[in-house]
């Protein structure tokens, strides 16, 4: 549910959120996170492959009094990332906040199956990209005096389990980078974390055939017995983001409903009778 709330902790902040449109219906995680940003104060540059999938994001803002630009870009292309740091900085003149989010489902298969090729490329959109963004990015907070970087990861990249090997490898990964990340750049007032979710419903997951019964059952491995939105990701992305967390940073951030903490429905022998 979106509870529409207000306030201006990110006045006079400039972000840049990728993968900010939806393909389809409904509120993604990059559209989500864009919009509470805008809410809280922010200028928000709305980064897409396909410009047209982020105009409802922008139309979502606008129609709350926000700010925004859309530019279309690929991550996964050096040239591409600068300029959308240049459009940026072109608009509004200062960087302070990069949410990465795109990343992809990537090629099927355990290492004997996986295509060579595909896993190659995944691994630059997934991975490669935030490295990317976040080499023109990080120079330009350092000008603004800091700034906060969150990079999207998934529970898969905590939990073995998942039947692919290249989505829970690359998301593993994303959490490797953000450790070094903030290590390399904590000096220069440069916050980086992670987000992990958990079995949120988006247009992505919607259209890869997801059915009610199948999100039934994906409800129930979290500890809440619920599933997650694109909102749910938005709000931990304006508090990581926010000066609220500025004494935060290397951390992976769960939002998951419970799902990487335990599980309640696993079988376990009865307790002992109480003593007397």
């Amino acid at each position: 549910m979106n509870e529409v709330r207000r306030d201006d902790r990110l006045n006079g902040k400039v972000a840049i959120v990728t993968g900010a449109g939806s393909r389809g219906e409904g509120i993604g995680n990059g559209r989500a996170t864009a919009v509470v940003l805008a809410r809280h104060g922010a200028r928000v540059t709305l980064v897409d492959s396909v410009a047209e999938w982020a105009e409802d994001t922008a139309k979502l803002i606008a129609a709350e009094g926000g700010t925004s630009q859309i530019v279309e870009g690929d991550v996964s292309d050096a040239a591409s990332c600068e300029a959308i740091v240049a459009r940026t900085m072109a608009a509004w003149g200062r960087l302070d906040i990069l949410v990465n989010n795109v990343g992809i489902t990537g090629p099927r298969g355990d290492a004997i199956e996986v295509d060579v090729a595909a896993w190659d490329s995944a691994m630059r959109v997934n991975v490669a990209s935030m490295m990317l963004m976040a080499k023109f990015a990080i120079p330009e907070m350092i000008k603004s005096g800091g700034g906060s970087i969150v990079n999207l990861t998934s529970v898969a990249g905590l939990l073995a389990g998942h039947p692919s090997l290249l989505y829970p490898t690359s998301k593993a990964a994303v959490i490797g980078l953000t450790r070094a990340m903030a290590a390399h750049h904590g000096r220069d007032g440069i916050r980086v974390n992670c987000i992990a979710p958990g079995t949120v419903y988006t247009p992505m997951v919607a259209s890869r055939g997801m059915t009610q019964q199948m999100r039934q059952m994906r409800a129930k491995t979290t500890l809440l017995g619920t599933e997650g939105t694109g909102w749910d990701i938005g709000y931990g992305a304006l508090f990581l983001a926010s000066d609220e967390a500025r004494w935060i940073t290397g951390i992976t951030l769960p939002i998951d409903g419970g799902a990487t903490a335990g599980r309640n429905d696993l079988p376990v022998p009865p307790s002992e009778p109480a003593a007397g």
